[in-house]
């Protein structure tokens, strides 16, 4: 929110200087980002007029003008495109300085004498670029000081506003809060209602009541757009940043500025029939002001007439229906949009407007009727016309002012102090909101333009911005505190980051919001889509970790890392299940698998360095763990695995699928796992168990089978048939090649028997791996080799 401080002055004038005031204004929470100057420093500059323009006899691009100062003819050249004879410009005379301490003097240019300087806005430094002379009203006063002309002593304050104070984004608002700050009554400048000089009405109907609870407007003829705002309101608006385009729009601007009510004006010619507040339909074609053509969508609300859409309400107007030079009779519009309705819908066009950027974050509700009275005052007062009677009409409820309870203990409670009562009624008062004593404390209603006011700790809140948080006492926090036991069957997240660091991985954080080309490729389908994306290219809610992953490997992968190894905690959405969230811990490698040195070959990664390291994390588990292959969309058919804990699928490990990554011009394969965390996050409780003092005998076995076989097949066969002596089972070698069957594969298992109480004999250990060997014949179709 840019303004002067001078129109802010207007409103509440408290006896501090601007530095003071800026200070204020940003311990109150409205940050001042910056505060300087409507124009630089300059003197001897006046209001003077062009008699005569005449070409430079020796520059094409020059005019020798005389020019009247107020008290004499002056010849001056100028290369201004604008300078014209009748005009009233700003000029510099001999001897004035201009900002950067530039010092006019008589001068020669191309042989002709020049006494003084026409000026721009950008020379006085009142705009950072200028297509030339700055042009006066014509009433200017010749001779008079443009500083005083202009009232160009004034200062522009412009805040940075959270979202939450809409109320500030007005003069009216900003002044309320600087009166409240500085402890002097708010008094609002009466603007009295204009009397309906004609009966003319514009029947209004009102379709989408849930997004446009109320609606205000009313007629007015005979006006004459040709007619200039008035300097004061040009300058009010320039100094907010706003351009003066004609008298209505000016006038409909600055109450949008001095109220913060936004407004619109429509060309009542233009009009077939009355207004209706109305959904647009699917594929309705509107022409906006800035002359951009859009298709409106469904959910999307029009102010329209019998017979086509007027405006994309609450954002922009539509270019056949608005004012012109034409122009002769207005409809006026004022209306309270739900913010919620209109939330997103400016950003869903690719626009923000003034008007958007105040409905969303909420209009005062009992504004419009006002700010339609006000403008009508200044139109009829700048461009004449007639006025007929003011129509409103409620599409749904407005909302009724809350009850807040405000307890006196509970204030010195949270702000550590007590307050008085007085100082605690002239605040809450002082922001307008109506107070009462209650018992112990006071009974607060809402006012219609703070949204932000709902819960007793809102008002706590107010306490402390206006009572001054430096004023606030700084005292140690006590409380009494439990320790609050950890189990050790839970295992904390960091805990398994330390140890995926220690294995050399980074960890990142993306975005959960994704890109839905790379969806498509990546995920399983079933994606959220986001209805108000930040950008076209986050806007799925992801299914999976992977694409985060995926698009940091390709990042890295593209500035020459050699080694990548990534992982991520973070929530996963289930598409099929709407609002469903899973927290999860995904992985990634690429690249060499070692840093590298000296003494490395440097050897690319591969399946089994992913699962050594996913295999690491799940050493704790309590439960059982195993690979069952699988395939999915994203990971390469043969090389990718279903995690299963204790007979569930809870992730997916493997290469990532060489389409994908083709298209991610990755230059190695890529590793990636995903797994559900809360698996990760159960410990298997480590127990005592003694030491046998007894031998262990050890086994080997080689077995042909199948290469369909799965190993995990073969473990599970050995582990069930070698009965409670085997203490130990490894699978150490498998060949295929010379002297074997292409169709088999030779598995050599390594068995290790221990008995706690004994020493085990021959017998015994060769019965245990007889009926292993039985057993894999039997399940497995496998044979022993010799």
């Amino acid at each position: 929110m840019k303004f002067s401080e001078k129109w802010l002055r207007e409103w509440v004038n408290p006896e501090i200087d601007s530095d003071t005031l800026a200070a204020q204004l940003t311990m109150a929470g409205l940050e001042v980002d910056a505060l300087e100057p409507v124009a630089g420093a300059f003197s001897g500059v006046v209001v003077a007029e062009i008699l005569s323009a005449e070409p430079h006899p020796d520059a094409q691009k020059l005019q020798v003008c005389k020019v009247n100062d107020g008290v004499e003819t002056l010849q001056i050249v100028c290369g201004a495109a604008n300078a014209r004879p009748g005009i009233k410009i700003p000029c510099a005379r001999v001897g004035a300085v201009l900002p950067g301490d530039f010092k006019i003097k008589k001068a020669k240019l191309r042989g002709v004498e020049s006494f003084g300087m026409l000026c721009a806005e950008q020379e006085l430094g009142m705009a950072e670029s200028s297509d030339g002379l700055m042009e006066l009203a014509a009433d200017a006063p010749v001779g008079t000081d443009i500083r005083e002309y202009l009232q160009l002593d004034d200062n522009l304050f412009e805040l940075g506003l959270t979202p939450n104070r809409a109320d500030c984004l007005s003069v009216r608002g900003i002044a309320r809060e600087v009166a409240v700050l500085n402890k002097i009554p708010f008094v609002e400048p009466e603007f009295a209602p204009v009397a309906a000089a004609i009966e003319d009405v514009l029947p209004v109907q009102i379709d989408a009541g849930e997004d446009c609870p109320r609606y205000v407007g009313r007629v007015v003829r005979g006006i004459d757009i040709a007619k200039p705002s008035p300097l004061w309101l040009q300058e009010k608006l320039r100094r907010s940043g706003l351009r003066s385009i004609d008298a209505v729009v000016d006038i409909t601007n600055l109450v949008l500025l001095e109220l913060g009510q936004p407004m619109h004006a429509f060309d009542l010619e233009k009009l077939s029939g009355g207004i209706v507040v109305r959904k647009a339909t699917e594929g309705e074609k509107l022409t906006l002001l800035d002359e951009q053509e859009i298709e409106l969508r469904a959910d999307s609300l029009v102010i329209a007439d019998q017979t086509k859409p007027l405006a994309l309400a609450g954002i922009m107007g539509g270019l056949d229906s608005s004012v012109g030079d034409q122009t002769r009779d207005l409809f006026l519009e004022a209306a309270f949009f739900a913010p919620d309705k209109l939330a997103g819908r400016a950003r869903s066009y690719g626009l923000h407007t003034d008007s958007s950027h105040r409905f969303e974050r909420g209009v005062d509700y009992a504004l419009a009727e006002r700010a339609i009275e006000r403008a009508t005052q200044l139109i009829i007062e700048i461009c004449g016309g007639q006025a007929g009677p003011t129509i409103k009409q409620n599409g749904a409820e407005i909302p009724e002012p809350q009850a807040i309870t405000l307890r006196a203990a509970r204030i010195k409670r949270m702000l550590g102090m007590s307050l008085p009562n007085d100082e605690v009624v002239n605040i809450i008062s002082g922001l307008g909101l109506d107070i009462k004593a209650e018992g112990e404390g006071w009974k607060v209603f809402s006012a219609s333009w703070r949204f932000d006011i709902a819960i007793e700790e809102d008002l706590l809140e107010e306490l402390a911005r206006i009572y001054g948080y430096n004023r606030l006492p700084v005292t140690p926090m006590s409380a009494n505190l439990e320790i609050i036991p950890k189990p050790e069957k839970l295992r904390p997240q960091s805990q398994i980051r330390r140890q995926l660091v220690a294995r050399g991985y980074q960890e990142a954080v993306t975005y959960s919001f994704i890109d839905p080309a790379l969806h498509e490729i990546v995920s399983e389908g079933g994606g959220i889509e986001l209805m108000n994306p930040i950008s076209a290219d986050m806007a799925i809610m992801r299914d999976s970790l992977f694409p985060g992953l995926l698009k940091t490997a390709e990042y890295n992968s593209k500035r020459q890392q050699q080694r990548v190894r990534l992982f991520e905690i973070g929530l996963r959405f289930n598409g099929k299940a709407a609002g469903e969230q899973i927290p999860t811990l995904a992985g990634l490698i690429t690249g060499r698998r070692s840093p590298e040195s000296w003494n490395e070959s440097g050897e690319l990664v591969d399946f089994f360095d992913l699962k050594g390291d996913l295999e690491a994390l799940l050493a704790l588990s309590p439960s059982s763990v195993s690979y069952v292959a699988g395939s999915r969309k994203a990971l390469h058919p043969g090389q990718s695995a279903q995690i299963v804990v204790s007979d569930k699928a809870v992730g997916w490990i493997g290469a990532l699928h060489p389409s994908v990554q083709a298209k991610l011009d990755m230059p190695n394969s890529v590793y990636l796992f995903e797994i559900d965390l809360a698996v990760l996050t159960e410990n298997r409780v480590p127990k005592f168990e003694p030491l046998s003092k007894f031998p262990e005998v050890r086994r080997d076995i080689a077995v042909i089978v199948p290469k369909a076989v799965a190993a995990q097949a073969l473990l599970d066969c050995v582990k069930k048939a070698a009965g409670e002596q085997l203490h130990n089972l490894r699978l150490f070698d498998i060949y295929q090649g010379k002297g074997i069957d292409p169709e088999r594969k030779s598995i050599a298992l390594g068995l290790t028997f221990r008995d706690s109480s004994r020493t085990l004999n021959e017998e015994e250990v060769s019965q245990s791996v007889a009926a292993v060997v039985d057993a894999l014949q039997q399940d497995l179709g496998a044979t022993l080799r010799n």
